[in-house]
């Protein structure tokens, strides 16, 4: 059981969540998720962090190796607290003037989260349309990283395309989707 108001709060939100999306998860029950966050309180605050944030955490899988639940963010947008990012801290260490005021990756960890990979971010575009006016960073395979670029998402067209930017770049629009493992 939920140790705390907050975390009651924040059980119902995603529950209500997990009902009214139930294309997400169909083969999922709600009460096995549940068991297993209240089993798990970091990931509680994860989740917490990550709806604070815009993010609107919801089940978007069951991995069968790893016997682990998974939270994608599903706004409609990338989460709007989470924008104006760079990509990593050598990113934003690299910047000499214009600073953001945080970057992807470290804000992930901060919450708990990694970004989500390109092939999790092709899954979750199934499910729905994201990111039709903004753009996610997405966790950038380490040779493109070290050429100082890094990669990012969106649905435009009917279409979901994949870019590349320099790790340095931000803007108002791009912003980053997390993934929790429960």
């Amino acid at each position: 059981m939920a140790t705390n108001n907050n975390d009651q709060s924040l059980l119902e939100t995603l529950q209500t969540r997990f009902e009214e999306n139930m294309q997400r998860h169909k083969d999922l029950k709600w009460s096995e998720i549940k068991e297993k966050l209240e089993a798990h309180p970091k990931k509680l605050e994860s989740l917490q962090k990550m709806e604070e944030s815009g993010g609107e955490p919801d089940v978007v899988g069951f991995d069968k190796k790893s016997g682990e639940y998974l939270f994608y963010d599903c706004a409609a947008e990338s989460p709007k607290e989470r924008r104006s990012f760079c990509y990593d801290k050598t990113a934003l260490d690299k910047r000499k003037e214009n600073k953001p005021k945080n970057n992807a990756v470290d804000a992930a960890a901060e919450m708990g989260t990694e970004l989500i990979t390109e092939e999790e971010y092709r899954y979750l575009q199934t499910l729905g349309n994201f990111d039709a006016k903004t753009s996610s960073w997405l966790k950038t395979p380490e040779h493109i990283r070290k050429l100082g670029g890094a990669i990012f998402g969106d649905f435009r067209f009917g279409t979901v395309f994949i870019y590349h930017n320099g790790a340095d770049s931000y803007y108002a629009g791009r912003g980053f989707r997390g993934v929790l493992r429960v």
